[in-house]
């Protein structure tokens, strides 16, 4: 047991900062408050609010945390992967937790992922954290992309050593150290805009298991504060997370007008003068229920949300395309900086 306990004494979490000044505050509490992160590194990314001054004021109280300057973006990087690179280089922890600026972690969220560590004997921990929605736009659109998402990523999947499916959440991952280094770390995926499947590919082909699961109860994010931003992220990650290709476009897009379809067709049907037609729209409108609630459920949202899934189905496909184009033309823009996107890569 003595090697557990050295183990839960030696965590750096990193969280990259750029523009962050209204959600660090309680990210960085929620870190320096657990007894088994030793110190809590924040790279302010070339900020142009109070992100800085801000966390500047919080080592004052907190002396596990410290900031640090991510310099002038370096060609071929990705703007977060050269913040965590800075971080990770300045980290003496045994294990690294990276984490965004906007998660907020209940006590037991590093004690649980390594916990999970040990027992599954795994080298990479990855909770998707719970998402905390406000408007009607977030809880139309997040549900049912992450449901979508959990079609392509099935935890199970990436969870068994023999199947060569991989993927993480840069939002909460916990990574050993000696394996980090050994795989080349942030640097190894310096160009990605999805670096974290990307650095999760490298661990599990470097024949390390990873554990990627549910975080509801260890973490949650609120991921965009207003529509705009919202579109922007989703732009910048949905077309290679859906695959990536014309066809999957084409593919995802087809599912989506199905179901729509389906569900316009219950609906007509709902309001039709004879009985018989009532009865089978009901009937197709509680098995479309039960489909697509599993789906929320399985995948952490309440099967109330629904309720708001048809406006999520258009600008999920909105979205999509617009990412699909946005790679076409070998461009992702993303918190006010454009990078080089070749879809081929990915």
């Amino acid at each position: 047991m003595h090697h557990s306990t050295t183990k839960r004494e030696c965590v750096s979490a990193i969280v990259p900062a750029r523009n962050e000044e209204g959600v660090i505050a309680a990210c960085v509490r929620s870190l320096a408050l657990q007894v088994e992160i030793v110190e809590v590194l924040v790279v302010d990314d070339q900020s142009a609010d109070r992100t800085a001054e801000i966390v500047r004021g919080l080592t004052a109280e907190l002396p596990k945390v410290r900031l640090l300057e991510a310099a002038e973006l370096p060609p071929g990087w990705v703007g977060k992967n050269n913040a965590v690179w800075v971080g990770a280089k300045e980290a003496r922890g045994e294990w690294l937790l990276f984490t965004d600026a906007d998660a907020v972690h209940e006590m037991d969220s590093a004690a649980k992922a390594l916990e999970i560590a040990e027992q599954q004997n795994a080298a990479m921990v990855s909770f998707s954290p719970e998402q905390v929605m406000e408007t009607w736009y977030e809880k139309a659109l997040l549900p049912y992309i992450y449901t979508r998402l959990g079609n392509h990523y099935r935890f199970d999947e990436i969870n068994d050593p023999d199947s060569p499916a991989a993927a993480a959440n840069g939002q909460f991952v916990l990574i050993r150290r000696d394996v980090y280094e050994a795989v080349g770390g942030h640097a190894s995926v310096a160009r990605e805009v999805l670096e974290d499947v990307a650095l999760a590919a490298r661990v599990k082909g470097a024949r390390h298991r990873l554990w990627f699961g549910s975080g509801k109860g260890m973490v949650r994010v609120r991921m965009y504060r207003s529509f705009a931003e919202m579109w922007e992220g989703w732009k910048k990650n949905l077309y290679p997370l859906m695959g990536g290709s014309f066809i999957s476009v084409v593919r995802e897009t087809a599912v989506v007008l199905c179901e729509a379809m389906a569900l316009l067709v219950a609906a007509s049907g709902l309001i039709s003068p004879d009985r018989i037609g009532r009865g089978g729209a009901t009937g197709l409108l509680l098995s479309l229920g039960i489909i697509w609630g599993r789906g929320y459920y399985k995948n952490g949202f309440p099967v109330s949300l629904l309720a708001y899934q048809f406006p999520g189905q258009f600008i999920f496909m909105g979205v999509l395309w617009a990412s699909y184009r946005s790679y076409r033309d070998g461009r992702v823009e993303w918190k006010g900086r454009a990078y080089p996107a070749n879809p081929r890569r990915i």
